[in-house]
């Protein structure tokens, strides 16, 4: 009787900290973290991706990590829930720097909160974008966006 009072208590423990172990580090984070359609997002980061092929390169939206953006700059994503080209979170990364003409057209440097924003400074010459990420997430992953709560 007591063997199976321990084997409970045991596997009832096993299952509660293995659980809590799993979902930790993947918490949702309801912070403000992306800007999408001039909305600010939480996330939750699942998993890296492998870079995409002809097949399924449309199924990746952008995101923008912008290296010397104002202060309260967010990365930006080509779009967000509710728009009909958001892809649920599936992210290729571009770096966006602002140009030294972008800088001196700027004082101070606007916060960019969606695409057109972006678009609307690449043309003019302010942003240089590239493919790949500039060492903070992934090139490729996975990261759903999540309504932000004010707590």
């Amino acid at each position: 009787m007591t063997k199976k009072i321990f084997s409970a208590v045991f596997l009832v423990f096993f299952l509660l900290t293995c659980g809590y172990a799993i979902a930790g580090p993947g918490k949702p984070n309801f912070s403000p973290s992306v800007y999408a359609d001039g909305i600010a997002w939480g996330t939750k980061g699942t998993t890296d991706l492998p870079a995409p092929n002809d097949h399924n390169m449309q199924s990746y939206d952008i995101l923008y990590v912008i290296t010397n953006g104002a202060a309260g700059q967010l990365p930006v994503s080509d779009a967000g829930p509710r728009n009909p080209f958001y892809n649920g979170g599936r992210w290729f990364t571009h770096t966006a720097m602002w140009t030294p003409e972008g800088m001196m057209a700027h004082d101070p440097l606007p916060v960019l909160k969606s695409y057109e924003d972006v678009m609307l400074h690449y043309d003019l010459g302010h942003l240089d974008i590239w493919p790949g990420s500039p060492g903070g997430p992934p090139d490729y992953f996975q990261c759903p966006l999540l309504p932000v709560k004010e707590w």
